[in-house]
């Protein structure tokens, strides 16, 4: 008697076993080369906009944004601290709105505009975040500041856009920058140091007309 008669799965069964969906998602034909033993997953060329400038790039289709940023790009500002998305350092913008750089792939990005800390303001010239975080002392060591500022610029726009949070109270009208939205909408970006009064000072004053 052949046991293997009792225990018969197909790809069918494993697949669908336990009520478990698998979606495959392929990339256009033309931006695909097939694999090779030295190229596993090569995608071809596609170009973005990186803090206003166009940039076309080579990546593997297993490359992260975060990792575009800072291994190809050399834009080292936006952090990778947790990897997992549940820290915020990595925190870009991407056509305006804010994303865990480390979450998403690269290739999902072809002819977006990514903004990153280095595209917010200069040595010269900061953007007025950044000047905020200055003058109230919004960072210590600093590793989480990056993805804390790009974040915070995104919380206003977000506001001043209408965007509601869990905290909003009345979603028939626009919500406003106090300190119970702006503490909820920045909770995804997390400061080791714990500089998070500070944080909502530079915010406040930032966003004072939005209050």
């Amino acid at each position: 008697m052949d046991p293997r008669k009792d225990f018969e799965l197909s790809r069918r069964t494993v697949l669908v076993a336990g009520g478990a969906t698998v979606v495959v998602t392929a990339l256009p034909a033309a931006q695909v080369q097939a694999a090779t033993p030295g190229n596993p997953a090569y995608a071809g060329s596609f170009s973005l906009s990186v803090n206003g400038a166009q940039r076309t790039v080579e990546v593997d289709t297993r490359t992260t944004l975060l990792d575009l940023l800072r291994e190809h790009l050399k834009l080292t500002g936006s952090k990778k601290g947790c990897d997992h998305g549940q820290c915020g350092a990595c925190t870009v913008m991407v056509n305006g709105e804010r994303i865990n750089s480390c979450l998403s792939l690269a290739v999902m990005h072809a002819g977006d505009e990514v903004t990153t800390i280095e595209g917010l303001g200069t040595t010269e010239q900061l953007h007025p975040m950044q000047a905020a975080f200055v003058k109230h002392d919004g960072y210590q060591c600093g590793y989480c500041t990056p993805g804390q500022i790009c974040s915070a610029v995104a919380v206003l726009d977000e506001i001043k856009a209408g965007v509601p949070s869990h905290v909003t109270g009345d979603l028939t009208s626009s919500p406003r920058a106090t300190p119970d939205e702006m503490r909820e909408r920045m909770s995804g970006n997390i400061c080791r140091c714990g500089a998070y009064s500070n944080i909502a000072d530079a915010m406040a004053e930032v966003g004072g007309d939005q209050a």
